[in-house]
């Protein structure tokens, strides 16, 4: 167990590095941030930070030096840095399970292997693979770029007609998946924390409604049939256990409009979905995240409040002064100096008394 006054470090500067900072101050922790920008989310609320590229080695391994523990607040922090940080101190997840995170190929097989479904799926080496493909499919797909998309960058909607050359600028990568484009009833996601004795904690599965690729809406909980729930917290729980995790998983899933659960993507930090339990919950997504890789018990997932979360992107988040005035709503702003479309500038979450 890794006590109070220990140093936690995070690779990454982003607001899901700010928001993990913030709630290992409230345990007693120190946290010292290693990012690519001066005056980044995280930075301005911890303790320490270290700014360099993740490619210098001299950096990378001052910073290992300086900490306890280390995690990752976002999947595209190159491999090899991680790599290099784990030769001198623990980092948690493991750097393998980013490795599985970061391809989308990797993470489909993976969950393919241990029984998971997905949807269905095959590998675009290059151009001549999509012509190949495009022409024999029978309805639409999704190219997405294999490796580094994220928020619906690097991926177009494709059809027998489309123009294959056009369909592979658009997704922009050397390497691609075709997914199938499923019928689906609503788009869910299960945030899970395991510690390293393999306990579990899980919050019930959300709603997420995305606008322009970018998720926009959360609700918590989502309206599904008990059952549905229930398998949807054990898909969870076992994609949790068989990668081995230390930390927190979010799992996004399709809800089909046959009742069936296909995984969309893994997120093996806190994610986007479950900011709501900041302020509706026991414990945060947050907290859990630190609980778990300093070897501290798990906390409560209970809820005291259902609740509705809403991004504040680009220009919303000018709407801060209704949201301060809201006394429902719960305002978080994420420190960024520069506003742009597309770029998640905070959040509020509104609190609505709990359903019987």
């Amino acid at each position: 167990m890794l006590a109070p006054g220990a140093t936690i470090g995070i690779l990454g500067g982003g607001q899901l590095g700010r928001m993990t900072a913030l709630a290992a101050a409230r345990l007693g922790y120190r946290v010292h941030v290693f990012a690519t920008e001066r005056n980044s989310p995280a930075e301005q609320v911890s303790a320490a930070a270290t700014v360099a590229a993740y490619d210098d080695g001299a950096a990378l391994a001052r910073f290992a030096q300086a900490v306890d523990v280390v995690t990752f607040e976002f999947e595209n922090i190159p491999a090899a840095a991680v790599r290099r940080v784990a030769a001198l101190k623990p980092v948690m997840p493991r750097p393998e399970i980013l490795e599985i995170s970061q391809d989308r190929l990797h993470e489909k097989d993976f969950l393919n292997r241990v029984g998971v479904a997905t949807t269905g799926y095959r590998e675009i080496a290059d151009a001549a693979a999509l012509r190949r493909a495009l022409a024999a499919l029978t309805g639409r797909a999704v190219l997405k770029s294999a490796r580094m998309g994220y928020d619906g960058k690097g991926q177009a909607t494709v059809g027998a007609d489309t123009p294959p050359g056009e369909a592979w600028r658009v997704m922009g990568a050397g390497r691609g998946i075709l997914e199938d484009v499923v019928d689906f009833q609503c788009e869910v996601s299960v945030v899970v924390a395991r510690g390293a004795d393999g306990a579990m904690e899980a919050y019930p599965p959300v709603e997420n409604r995305h606008v322009n690729h970018i998720l926009d809406t959360t609700i918590a909980p989502a309206s599904l049939p008990q059952e549905t729930t229930r398998r949807a917290e054990a898909i969870a729980r076992d994609v949790a256990e068989k990668l081995g995790l230390v930390g927190v998983l979010a799992v996004e899933m399709f809800v089909a409009k046959d009742g069936r659960l296909l995984v969309n993507e893994l997120a093996p930090r806190p994610h986007n979905s479950g900011h709501w339990t900041i302020d509706a919950c026991a414990t945060s997504q947050f907290e859990q995240l630190v609980r778990a890789i300093c070897g501290l018990p798990l906390g409560s997932t209970e809820r005291h409040a259902d609740a509705v979360m809403k991004n504040l992107i680009g220009g919303e988040v000018e709407t801060w002064r209704e949201a301060i005035a809201d006394p429902s709503a719960r305002l978080h702003l994420y420190g960024k100096r520069t506003t742009r479309p597309g770029r998640k500038m905070g959040h509020v979450t509104r609190l609505v008394p709990r359903k019987t």
